[in-house]
């Protein structure tokens, strides 16, 4: 990351940015049509924008966009334009290029109404009206078509928009902060036929995210910008000094390059005083990251390496499962060997109460051949007939993590070796991703275990996925009583 630039009359936004990544391939650039056709029906753009334009449009001597396999991220304070820039650059392509499409998602329902709001003003304007065919809105999602062909769509991931779309010549993914790769993937294919001659764009912005939010796609892009890995994407982030005090309004200028020009100081104050809280403030207003991977167990690009939604387990199948201190949800998790005799663990189910969560595994057990069932000891899940322990209730025999913590310590070195070794794989769940990303280390028995970041996170999830490995890597465990009435299959059904 560069330090706090120097603001000029005319910066550059490279020495301007907190971060400015982009491959050196460029070439040419469509930007000079697309700036000229803006000044023609009245879209104008900042100097800001004018260079980041340029850059997402450049294309290299293969004639495609340079950034169009790995897309255009764009971490922007709110308030800076990065909508109007984006929009209003997809406007006038669909100007330009008869036929363009465009499909635009954000995560919330509001911000997809808010944002067709721009667009219905922008498509009324007096120069852009004559290249408009109708502006359509229903049940919350809504689209611009144009005389000659394009269209723009937008609609809101939460409500189910953006999934099996084809031939989209772009994609935005807005409150990109909130998106995690299951979605993305179902959407990233509907660019696979774009017939843009210059290839597909694909643009990724948001703020920075919470701990909580599941924002592995936006969060691996970053950190893959940042560590110079990011070959064929483009990378902008715009942001005060993280170490200035949050209310130092000397950062204004730097977190915000449309200060004071088009943000007057009043929607600065207007934003900070409906963002008290300095967290919010920092992350929305000020652009303000968390300090990359040092508070997490297991980074980022680390985890999403051994990321596989095909990944299935067919031999050792374990279920556990785990309930927090206080007992208001219950995960199980599920681990096992994959066909190429490496380890696969995923979330089975995750649920509000505990009761549910026995009857859920007494399932399984007579459905398939498993390997263990393992419980924490301390969990409150099992009872002891005869000498032998069962999930309360029922004649599931199990195996119990030690109270004294030694299981539970090996169980996470063995999880945290295995993620960092190759040798596990996950799919890459939303609910695990979130718990991971709020989970940290606490000391035990010599070595550590996991914990919450705060009372509030839930880190059942992985705890879950940890057991579950541990007991179907071990041969020291209980196999559970299966009835013999029923068929056991091969997988978890």
């Amino acid at each position: 990351m560069s330090k706090s630039p120097t603001v000029t009359s005319t910066p550059r936004l490279s020495e301007f940015a907190k971060a400015f990544v982009f491959p050196k391939t460029i070439k040419k650039t469509v930007w000079p049509r697309v700036e000229a056709k803006g000044r023609e029906v009245g879209l104008l753009f900042d100097w800001w924008q004018a260079q980041l334009g340029s850059v997402c449009l450049g294309y290299g001597d293969d004639g495609k966009y340079v950034a169009t396999v790995g897309g255009i991220g764009l971490s922007i304070p709110r308030q800076v334009g990065k909508t109007y820039f984006v929009l209003a650059l997809l406007f006038i392509l669909c100007i330009l290029f008869p036929g363009f499409h465009v499909v635009w998602t954000s995560h919330h329902l509001r911000t997809t109404n808010k944002t067709l709001t721009t667009a219905r003003g922008m498509a009324r304007r007096k120069k852009i009206a004559p290249h408009i065919e109708a502006v359509r809105t229903s049940h919350g999602e809504g689209q611009v078509e144009f005389k000659n062909g394009s269209m723009i769509m937008f609609g809101a991931r939460s409500q189910g928009f953006g999934r099996g779309f084809d031939e989209i010549d772009a994609e935005v993914f807005d409150e990109a902060q909130i998106l995690d790769t299951k979605a993305l993937e179902d959407m990233i294919a509907a660019t696979n036929q774009a017939r843009h001659p210059y290839g597909a764009l694909l643009f990724f912005m948001g703020t920075p995210p919470r701990p909580s939010d599941p924002s592995d796609a936006f969060t691996s892009r970053r950190a893959k910008a940042i560590e110079g890995k990011a070959s064929k994407a483009i990378w902008l982030e715009i942001g005060a000094d993280p170490k200035s005090d949050p209310n130092d309004q000397s950062q204004w200028p730097l977190m915000n390059p449309s200060y004071p020009h088009r943000t007057p100081p009043e929607s600065m104050e207007r934003l900070r005083e409906n963002l008290e809280d300095d967290d919010s403030w920092n992350r929305e207003g000020r652009g303000v990251w968390d300090p990359l991977n040092t508070s997490r167990v297991i980074d980022e690009v680390t985890w999403g390496k051994q990321a596989d939604p095909a990944s299935m387990a067919i031999d050792r199948l374990t279920l556990s499962i785990e309930v927090p201190p206080d007992r208001s949800t219950a995960a199980v998790g599920l681990a096992g060997l994959r066909a190429d005799g490496r380890w696969h663990v995923e979330l089975d189910e995750e649920r509000h109460s505990v009761d549910w969560a026995i009857q859920w595994v007494v399932d399984r057990t007579k459905k398939n051949p498993l390997h263990a069932v393992v419980v924490d000891e301390l969990s409150g899940l099992a009872e002891e007939k005869r000498g032998r322990h069962y999930l309360i209730g029922t004649k599931v025999r199990v195996t119990l993590a030690g109270s004294e913590g030694k299981d539970m310590a090996i169980a996470c070195a063995k999880f945290y070796d295995g993620i960092y070794d190759g040798s596990v794989w996950h799919t890459n769940q939303t609910q695990v991703n979130v718990a991971l990303s709020v989970a940290t280390k606490r000391p035990l028995a010599g070595r550590w275990a996991w914990n919450r970041r705060d009372p509030n996170s839930n880190i059942s999830p992985i705890v879950a996925e940890t057991l579950a490995l541990w007991g179907a890597q071990s041969d020291n465990v209980k196999r559970p009583t299966v009835a013999r009435t029923e068929t056991r299959t091969a997988v978890i059904l």
